[in-house]
């Protein structure tokens, strides 16, 4: 990996396990906004390494600091499957050529959707999940809230990404 791919992860990931420690609202359960920067170093990118390093790294983290008791494997499991569908679904889109606004935030709400149903489905096995809340509501009253809005703050990540990235290759060339 490159010195800026390198410290641009970094600074995502630092401001994704921040993310990460907002309080919980269902049953100390919380929205997993490390995902949003996990994706947007995937979608900036395109590099399979990259991607396995982020997913890694991302579920490495959001594992110390997440609050569900014995949900350290289910984040670490969740960000890297997560991340391999994000990688080849930005391989797919780049090759019929269709990178927009739309395509991009879909990658948001379908990646955060995946991970969740990973991370739900491991916390059901493991009979973790709060008294009382099964897989379907955890799933709907949640993950697809939290898909919708990291939409929202993952096209923003986006922006601010590709305006840096744009300056600095102004920049330097």
């Amino acid at each position: 990996m490159k010195t800026r791919t390198i410290t641009q992860a970094s600074i995502l990931l630092a401001i994704g396990t921040i993310l990460h420690l907002i309080p919980g609202f269902v049953g100390m359960v919380k929205p997993d906004f490390m995902l949003v920067c996990v994706f947007t170093i995937i979608i900036l990118n395109k590099d399979l390494k990259t991607a396995l390093a982020v997913g890694v790294a991302g579920g490495i983290l959001a594992g110390i600091t997440t609050s569900a008791p014995g949900g350290f494997l289910p984040n670490f499991v969740d960000k890297i499957i997560s991340s391999l569908f994000v990688y080849v679904a930005v391989k797919f889109l780049e090759k019929i050529n269709m990178e927009n606004i739309f395509t991009i935030g879909s990658l948001y709400f379908l990646g955060t959707g995946i991970s969740g149903l990973v991370f739900l489905s491991l916390m059901n096995l493991a009979g973790a999940l709060p008294e009382g809340m099964g897989l379907g509501f955890m799933f709907v009253s949640l993950v697809i809230p939290t898909a919708g809005v990291n939409i929202f703050v993952g096209l923003f990540f986006d922006k601010i990404m590709n305006m840096y990235n744009r300056k600095l290759a102004m920049t330097i060339g």
